[in-house]
């Protein structure tokens, strides 16, 4: 083994660089000022279009948006659906607070059959300079569901860019690797 090379750059060289996503949005108000919609610029939904823009500038495609109300069947039922389909990665955003509304976490971290805590983690030390210590408010999290990988995020615009460009981007020939196995 060369002692100059990297083993992680070359670890994670070995995989495709486009990869199809799912992406929810859950907001019990945009859903019922709008209700079922399939893009996010058919409403006011900061959040998924940031995702989408990232995503799709670089060089990913957004395969489904799905526009979902604040309520854990509905929740768990669309997480299954986006993990049934075609999506390498399924990204939620929002309903991650603490208000009684906010059960994304509760409805998704029973699907996972892998946690994945670096992410929340990480993203935590990363919202730190922005927020400070709010960051402990934020329940972001992932997980493995049936090989396909699942990022919680909260529905914060900021959180969200902060997620996806320095986080979920960088990591997801990795990532898809991976759960692939």
């Amino acid at each position: 083994m060369n002692i100059n090379s990297n083993p992680t750059q070359s670890h994670k060289s070995e995989t495709v660089s486009t990869y199809n996503f799912f992406l929810i949005t859950i907001s019990s108000s945009r859903y019922y000022e709008y209700g079922d919609v399939t893009n996010p610029e058919e409403v006011d939904d900061t959040s998924g279009n940031t995702i989408k823009n990232l995503l799709t500038t670089n060089g990913h495609n957004v395969i489904q948006y799905k526009l979902i109300n604040d309520d854990f069947t509905a929740i768990q039922n669309t997480v299954n659906s986006a993990v049934c389909s075609n999506a390498d990665i399924v990204i939620t955003t929002g309903g991650t607070g603490l208000t009684s509304h906010d059960v994304t976490i509760e409805a998704v971290q029973p699907l996972f059959d892998k946690e994945i805590p670096g992410f929340g983690e990480l993203f935590r030390f990363k919202s730190l300079e922005d927020i400070g210590t709010s960051v402990i408010l934020t329940r972001a999290t992932a997980g493995v569901v049936r090989n396909k990988t699942v990022f919680c995020l909260p529905g914060s615009n900021n959180a969200v860019r902060l997620a996806i460009r320095e986080i979920i981007i960088p990591e997801t020939d990795h990532i898809v690797k991976h759960t692939k196995d």
